[in-house]
C-alpha cells in the first residue's frame, strides 16, 4: 500500500505544480483581455493576435488545469444524493466513475484527436487570420497532454479511494 500511497503523492505533486503554473496564465489572460478592451472600445484598434491570444490562453488553462481541479475536488458534480453518503460509498462511486468514465473518456479524446493533431504538426499550421498568432500546433498539442494529465489524477485519485474503500484511510486526501 506503501508503494501506491507514493505513486499517487508523485501525481499529486505533478499536478499541483502544473495546475499552479497555469493558474499565473490566468493573470496574464486578465491582463490580455483588459488590453484587448480598452484598444478596441477605447480607441477603436482591433488586434486579431491578442484576440487569439486570449482564447489560446483560456484552452491552455481549461486544458491542462482540468487535472488540477480533480485533485482539489473542484470540478462540476451533481451533488443531490452524493452528500447523502458516507465516506465509503463516496469512494465507491469516485472509484468506478473514474475506470467506467473518467478514463475511457480521455482516452477517447487523446485517439479521436491524434489524427488532427498530427496534421497540424505535419503543416506546422498557424492561424488562418492575416495577423493571427503563428504555432497553432502547439496549442493543439495541449488537447492530448491534458486529458494526459487529466488520466493521471484520476488514477491517483482511485488510489486514494481504494484505501479509503479497504479501510486504509478515513477520508480522500486531496
Amino acid at each position: 500500500m506503501n508503494f501506491l500511497k507514493k505513486i499517487s503523492q508523485f501525481i499529486d505533486t505533478v499536478n499541483e505544480k502544473i495546475g499552479l503554473g497555469v493558474a499565473w496564465l490566468t493573470t496574464l489572460m486578465v491582463v490580455t483581455v483588459v488590453y484587448d478592451v480598452v484598444m478596441r472600445y477605447g480607441f477603436k484598434k482591433g488586434n486579431i493576435a491578442v484576440q487569439e491570444m486570449e482564447w489560446h490562453l483560456f484552452a491552455v488553462i481549461f486544458l491542462i488545469g482540468a487535472a488540477y481541479s480533480l485533485k482539489k475536488d473542484a470540478h462540476v458534480r451533481v451533488d443531490i444524493i452524493y452528500t447523502k453518503l458516507s465516506t465509503k460509498q463516496k469512494a465507491w462511486i469516485d472509484f468506478i466513475g473514474t475506470f467506467i468514465f473518467l478514463v475511457p473518456f480521455c482516452i477517447i479524446v487523446i485517439y479521436a484527436t491524434r489524427n488532427f493533431i498530427e496534421s497540424s504538426w505535419a503543416v506546422s499550421e498557424t492561424s488562418p487570420d492575416p495577423g493571427g498568432l503563428p504555432g497553432r500546433y502547439i496549442l493543439k498539442a495541449m488537447i492530448p497532454a491534458g486529458f494526459f494529465l487529466l488520466i493521471l489524477q484520476g488514477f491517483s485519485q482511485a488510489i486514494k479511494n481504494l484505501l479509503v474503500i479497504i479501510g486504509k484511510e478515513n477520508k480522500v486526501a486531496q
